[in-house]
């Protein structure tokens, strides 16, 4: 008999809705009032609140269940199980991600989400990024800058490899362009940051 995960579906497309729901404010908020302002404190103490309850949660249904794939729970469950992983602290990340990996093997997560996440847990762990997913901002200008990558010039073609689209598009939703030689001089300075 099939198992029912229709609970575990309507619990996770609630989550993935708060995640996103607070994390589409960003922007509007950092541009109204600034990035340092009262205003985008308080809704990034909105977004870790949730993001606290959300792991608790994830957690304990990735234990009981594992990866429950989109053919169990719906393609926004699903990738709730990823968002809340990929906002999670280090220690987290480290436990789901050979799950997370299993998963996309098995069909049930996606391999561009996988890169992010392997993205993340590289940088955390005081790696280079594999597919240049994750952005910084300069801390003292407010530019905004791909994070320290691993051999720039083969980039796109990592990022083909699992199903993400050209650096140069990704980076241009944030207003930047794409210089691999320029990156590369940059490079021994972002990494001191």
């Amino acid at each position: 008999m099939k198992e029912d995960f229709s609970a575990i579906r309507i619990l996770l497309d609630s989550i993935y809705m708060e995640d996103q729901k607070y994390r589409g404010e960003i922007i509007s908020i950092h541009d109204h009032y600034g990035r340092e302002s009262e205003e985008i404190k308080a809704l990034w103490k909105k977004i870790n609140k949730a993001d606290s309850c959300n792991r608790i949660i994830v957690e304990s249904i990735l234990d009981e269940y594992g990866w429950l794939g989109p053919e169990q729970i719906g393609q926004r469950a699903n990738s709730a199980l990823f968002l809340v992983v990929q906002h999670s602290y280090l220690e987290t990340q480290e436990k789901y991600l050979p799950m997370m990996r299993q998963a996309v093997k098995e069909g049930k997560a996606k391999s561009q989400s996988l890169a992010l996440l392997e993205d993340r847990v590289r940088l955390r762990q005081g790696g280079l990024q594999i597919y240049g997913s994750q952005i910084g901002q300069d801390e003292e200008t407010g530019e905004m800058y791909v994070l320290p990558l691993m051999e720039p010039g083969k980039v796109n073609e990592r990022r083909a490899n699992v199903g993400l689209g050209a650096i140069e598009d990704y980076i241009s939703h944030w207003g930047l362009e794409w210089d691999v030689e320029e990156y590369k001089r940059e490079l021994p300075q972002r990494m001191g940051k």
